[in-house]
């Protein structure tokens, strides 16, 4: 049985979630978000927020409850409070400047990187070497933060290169002569 599934999705004041079939729709301060559910879960509305529920016993349907739920949750905090990720950028002439929709990056290469922000992502650098990145929709933020790493992820010998900031890096120590 699913722990998380078993809890309603409670809705905050300020925001307003709908069932049509299976599409959850919420609109709060922040935005508009909707997510289409998978066949093997039912969705409800109650008066102590979304329920749901698996539509039989089976192993796909048990699967995808707990995720269906963490959806619709996301979708919620995501219209009232918004999702963020920081980066950190480790290295000597690492460093990261917000220029309108694009972010532009030195990261060691020949050139600098220019990214492209995507529509409806914030990102901020109050320092050269720190990258926030916000928006209402959490797997495209995780998404554009995964793709700014990937142009430099950190290397275990120095710790140069982009990372969350609450990721730890395993430091190894050098060969020996």
């Amino acid at each position: 049985m699913s722990r998380i599934g078993k809890k309603p999705v409670v809705i905050p004041s300020g925001v307003n979630a709908s069932v049509e079939g299976k599409t959850v729709k919420a609109k709060g301060p922040k935005g508009e978000l909707s997510v289409e559910l998978v066949d093997e879960v039912t969705v409800a509305m109650g008066e102590d927020g979304i329920q749901i529920d698996p539509i039989n016993k089976s192993k796909e349907a048990r699967s995808a409850w707990g995720m269906s739920r963490t959806l619709v949750q996301n979708i919620v905090t995501g219209v009232s409070e918004g999702f963020q990720r920081r980066l950190e950028i480790n290295g000597v002439g690492y460093r990261a400047a917000a220029q309108g929709k694009n972010l532009s990056l030195s990261l060691g290469y020949s050139h600098e990187v220019n990214y492209p922000v995507p529509e409806g992502i914030e990102i901020a650098t109050p320092r050269p070497t720190e990258i926030i990145i916000s928006g209402i929709d959490k797997q495209v933020v995780g998404q554009v933060a995964a793709e700014i790493r990937g142009w430099r992820p950190p290397e275990p010998y120095k710790g140069k290169g982009v990372k969350y900031a609450e990721e730890r890096i395993f430091r190894k120590e050098g060969k020996k002569k």
